[in-house]
C-alpha cells in the first residue's frame, strides 16, 4: 500500500505538481492527426495535464496548441475563426499564430504596437505516424521525440487508436504491467483442454500464478513473468514501463510484436489511452487495437473477440473517443454469459474488461487500503520508479531518458526458453527494436 501523501504525489499531474512537472519534460501525444484533417479545419478542445487547450491546423498545415482563453478578455478560442494562418478570437478579433504570437489586433489603433507585447501560451507540436505530439516543458531547445518503433514506420504499416478512460493515469497504466490478471479477467473461463498445447494461452491457463523477474532501467522498469512450459523450458512474458506513461505489453511474440501504449493524463481523473501498433506483428484481434491482426492459434475465446464501439465524438473536454459501453449502462455486461461460464466476466473485449475494473476502482484509487502480493512486484517497482523520478526532478535531476530517445527502442512479448537460459542474456536481441528476425512468426 501507499501513504495518502505518496498517492497524491503519484496521481496529481496539474501545473506545479511534482508528477505534472515530470510529465512536462517529455513529448506527449496530444491529438490524432485525423482530428485536424485539413488546413483551417475546426479547432479541437484538448485537455492535457490539467490544462484546457485548443488545437488547430493553420492554413499552411502547421499545428498549434494554445491556451483556451484569449489573453484579452478571456473568451474561449474554441469559438475562434481558423483563417489565414491564425486563430482569431471572435470577441474583438485578436489573432494568434501557432507560436502564440499575436499577429493582428484590429480593435487597437493601426499605429499601436500593443500586439507585439501580447502572447498566448502555446506549446510546440510535431507530427509523426498519425499522432500530433506536443512538448509542454521548460526547454527552448526541444528534446528529441522518443524512438518508439510503432510510431516510426512507413505509411500503411502502422495503426493508431485512442480511447478515453475515466480514471487516473496510474491505475490505467498498472493494468498493462500486471500480467497475472490475464489468466483471470481475460482467460478465467478457459479450460486448458480448449487451447492448443504449446500455445501461449495454454501455458497461461495451466499456471495462473507466474513467478517474476523485475528490474529498474534507465527508461523505466521491465518485468519478465515465467511459467513452466514444455519439458525443460519456461514460458516468459516480457513487458516494459517507459517514462513517463508508456507501456509495452507482452501479448505477442517477443522479437516480432511492435507496439507502444500511452496513458496520457488529461487531468487527475481522466486519461487518454493511445495504442500505436504495427498490425501485421500482432496475433490477436482484441478490442482497442486499432487495426486487424493475424489470428491466434486455436479457437476464438469468448470474451476476447469484442470490437471497440465508440460514441460519436463531441466537442466537449471529455467528449472525444468514448466507448459505447460505459459505467452508465454497466458496460453492457451479459450476466447469463457470466453465470454459464461462457465468459468469465460477462464483458466482451479485452480492452473493455480492463476498462471496467479500472474505472470501478473510483477515479483515483485509495492505495492506503490495498493489500499487494508477489504478483504485484512490477506495480510496486513502477510506482517507486515514477515517484523517485518526480522527486529527483524537484532536486534538479532530469530523467536521462529525455535526451536518449534510443532507450525507447524496445519490443515486448512472449517467448519459450530453456530453463538454464538467463532471462536477460537470452533475450537481448529479441528485446531490441528495428531488428528483423525472419525465423520468428506471429503465431504463438
Amino acid at each position: 500500500m501507499l501513504s495518502e501523501r505518496d498517492n497524491k504525489l503519484l496521481t496529481q499531474v496539474g501545473p506545479g505538481t511534482p508528477m505534472g512537472e515530470l510529465m512536462r519534460q517529455f513529448w506527449i501525444p496530444a491529438v490524432m492527426s485525423k482530428e485536424l484533417p485539413e488546413p483551417d479545419s475546426d479547432p479541437v478542445r484538448v485537455k492535457l495535464l490539467g490544462e484546457e487547450l485548443i488545437a488547430f491546423r493553420d492554413t499552411n498545415g502547421d499545428v498549434g496548441l494554445v491556451d483556451n482563453y484569449c489573453p484579452h478578455r478571456r473568451a474561449s478560442l474554441f469559438f475562434g475563426r481558423n483563417e489565414e494562418c491564425g486563430l482569431r478570437c471572435v470577441y474583438h478579433g485578436w489573432k494568434f499564430d501557432v507560436n502564440g504570437d499575436c499577429v493582428d489586433m484590429p480593435s487597437e489603433p493601426a499605429e499601436s504596437n500593443f500586439k507585439d507585447k501580447v502572447k498566448i501560451k502555446a506549446y510546440p507540436c510535431r507530427e509523426r505516424c498519425g499522432v500530433i505530439w506536443t512538448y509542454m516543458g521548460p526547454r527552448t531547445e526541444l528534446p528529441p521525440l522518443p524512438d518508439l518503433e510503432a510510431n516510426m514506420m512507413p505509411e500503411g504499416e502502422w495503426a493508431v487508436a485512442t480511447v478515453m478512460r475515466s480514471s487516473n493515469f496510474v491505475q490505467s497504466l498498472e493494468g498493462d504491467i500486471d500480467t497475472s490478471h490475464l489468466g483471470f479477467l481475460h482467460l478465467g473461463a478457459v479450460d486448458p483442454a480448449g487451447t492448443v498445447p504449446g500455445s501461449f494461452d495454454y501455458y497461461t491457463v495451466n499456471i495462473r500464478s507466474p513467478r517474476y523477474k523485475v528490474m529498474d532501467t534507465d527508461v523505466g522498469t521491465t518485468y519478465a513473468a515465467y511459467r513452466d512450459a514444455s519439458e525443460g523450458n519456461y514460458y516468459w512474458r516480457f513487458a516494459h514501463f517507459l517514462l513517463p506513461f508508456w507501456s509495452m505489453i507482452p501479448t505477442g511474440v517477443l522479437g516480432v510484436q511492435i507496439l507502444a501504449r500511452a496513458w496520457v493524463p488529461m487531468d487527475d481523473e481522466h486519461t487518454m489511452f493511445w495504442n500505436m501498433i504495427v498490425p501485421s506483428t500482432r496475433q490477436s484481434n482484441s478490442a482497442g487495437q486499432g487495426g486487424s491482426a493475424p489470428p491466434r492459434r486455436g479457437v476464438n475465446i469468448d470474451g476476447k473477440t469484442g470490437a471497440t464501439s465508440y460514441k460519436p465524438n463531441g466537442t466537449g473536454w471529455y467528449d472525444r473517443w468514448n466507448l459505447t459501453q460505459e459505467a452508465a449502462n454497466d458496460y453492457m455486461i451479459d450476466r447469463e454469459a457470466q453465470k454459464s461460464g461462457q465468459n468469465f466476466t460477462g464483458i466482451d473485449g479485452i480492452y473493455l474488461q480492463d476498462q471496467v475494473v479500472t474505472e470501478s476502482m473510483a477515479p483515483i484509487v485509495d492505495r492506503t487500503r490495498e493489500h499487494l502480493g508477489t504478483s504485484d512486484l512490477m506495480v510496486i517497482k513502477t510506482r517507486r520508479r515514477l515517484m523517485n523520478a518526480a522527486r529527483d526532478l524537484q532536486e534538479g535531476v532530469e530523467p536521462v531518458a529525455v535526451d536518449q530517445p534510443e532507450l525507447y527502442a524496445l519490443r515486448s512479448g512472449g517467448v519459450v526458453l530453456p530453463k538454464e537460459t538467463d532471462w536477460l542474456e537470452g533475450t537481448t536481441e529479441l528485446r531490441k527494436a528495428f531488428v528483423k528476425h525472419p525465423g520468428l512468426s506471429t503465431v504463438q
